[in-house]
């Protein structure tokens, strides 16, 4: 009898720098948004400002998709259903490696604005559904 291996349930965003996150408005209505992500020990990790639309659509409704993309939103594979929720600040310092680690110099000079202008972040963490 063979044996089956299955993928991570996050496979498909592997060896992307992009990806649609889909968050819910009140009506139901998806919202998408490219966004950069990392992964880590299965599950996906984003940051945004803390005043992001998505943030707040995902404390109304913490269901989710991602799927890889380009910058711009174009889909470059299938969605993935997930459970996504709001970081408290004891727990950010896992997403923030995993995005270091992924984004390197790029991500250290985008963090670089945020801090002059002030801007607050919300880090997101996404397990499969």
């Amino acid at each position: 009898m063979a044996e089956t291996t299955t993928a991570p349930p996050f496979a498909p965003l592997q060896k992307h720098s992009y990806a649609n996150l889909f968050t819910y408005r009140r009506s139901g209505e998806a919202v998408k948004t490219p966004v950069w992500f990392a992964l880590h020990d299965g599950k996906a990790y984003v940051m945004t400002t803390a005043n992001a639309g998505k943030v707040k659509r995902i404390r109304n409704n913490n269901r989710v998709l991602i799927g890889p993309s380009d910058q711009r939103g174009t889909p470059l594979g299938p969605t993935i259903e997930g459970v996504a929720r709001i970081l408290p600040p004891e727990e950010v310092a896992v997403a923030r490696e995993a995005l270091d680690r992924k984004y390197g110099l790029l991500k250290a000079v985008f963090d670089f604005f945020l801090t002059v202008r002030g801007t607050e972040r919300a880090w997101i963490e996404i397990a499969p559904r």
